[in-house]
């Protein structure tokens, strides 16, 4: 494009605004890839999201929400969006800690136990988790908690030991490193497929949260869930950096605005959907069952030393997280 012609497109874009013709002068459509079914509240607070953005900005921008996978496969996403496959897409954080470090640290087992607490550990993470994906050319819009995690099995677990030889879903890196510490078999499964691999014994056992629980009816097919409340994993949504500094100023700005909005309605969304799927688990004959004191402890062990490994791999920047979470 000439000096002369970008001048004129310029011309024509401030003209848009003034006129309220933006969206017929400029719109733009985005495929937005995530890896959980319409049900879910991720789900929903993204469509939310992108509604928010459609209408802030008269429909100049207009993001298409592809749920549950349908368009790319949740391992492939954040690729995808690196690459410029699509713009803009959500993905588990931790799903990548074999990436970089920094990636893994919300999902250290009982590092971060309550919402206050997985706040906190955000806050602290959250320059860190910054450089780390513009360093891959990827700005971070918001991340949004899980409800925390507890196991779901076809038996009470009384004590890691029962977990030996049972075939765990693992969905990261650290959920994996639990399955070998329990001596667990893991075994890496997709949300959308885990009704299928309960159901022909593929998966015997998992840690997830109660609204995944909900979601895919584990009542078909587990008796026990331990609310266990090991950590809450968060989701990320992300978008390419030279996409989104491709758009208009006013529209990066609606964009920021609608995920600081999305940021905020997801979090309470998180904790209002702890109580109900938990609720939703009992009503439906799954056994709400606290930790045995000898299970509790066995976590807790676990967690000390991926919490250990973790710090060691992460180096000073890992540190330096970790001091600013624990400082407050």
């Amino acid at each position: 494009m000439t000096t002369v012609a970008r001048s004129l497109a310029g011309a024509t874009l401030a003209l848009a605004f003034a006129t309220g013709s933006f969206a017929a002068a400029a719109a733009q459509g985005w495929d937005m890839p995530t890896p959980y079914p319409d049900a879910t509240f991720h789900t929903q607070n993204i469509a939310e999201f992108a509604q928010d953005v459609r209408e802030a900005t008269g429909g100049a921008l207009d993001i298409t929400v592809h749920s549950a996978g349908s368009l790319i496969k949740h391992p492939e996403i954040k690729r995808s969006v690196r690459s410029g496959i699509v713009p803009i897409g959500e993905m588990l954080i931790s799903l990548h800690a074999n990436e970089n470090p920094i990636y893994g640290l919300d999902s250290v087992p009982f590092l971060a136990t309550s919402y206050a607490d997985a706040k906190a550990l955000y806050d602290a993470q959250r320059g860190a988790l910054d450089a780390a994906l513009a360093e891959e050319g990827l700005t971070l819009l918001f991340s949004v908690p899980w409800p925390p995690q507890g196991i779901y099995a076809s038996a009470e677990l009384d004590d890691v030991e029962d977990l030996r030889g049972l075939r765990f879903r693992t969905y990261n890196p650290g959920t994996a490193r639990i399955a070998e510490l329990s001596g667990a078999m893991p075994v890496q499964v997709e949300v959308a497929d885990l009704p299928t691999a309960f159901a022909t014994g593929r998966v015997e056992a998992t840690i997830t949260s109660p609204s995944t629980g909900v979601n895919s009816k584990f009542w078909d097919f587990v008796t026990h869930y331990h609310d266990t409340q090991a950590w809450l994993p968060r989701n990320m949504v992300v978008v390419n950096s030279r996409a989104f500094q491709g758009l208009d100023a006013e529209v990066r700005a609606a964009v920021l605005e609608a995920a600081a909005a999305a940021e905020a309605r997801g979090w309470e969304m998180s904790e209002a959907d702890t109580v109900a799927a938990t609720e939703t688990l009992a009503e439906n004959g799954v056994a709400v069952v606290t930790p045995s004191e000898a299970l509790a402890a066995g976590f807790q062990e676990i967690g000390a030393q991926i919490a250990d490994e973790w710090a060691e791999s992460a180096g000073e920047t890992g540190a330096a997280v970790l001091e600013a979470y624990r400082a407050n």
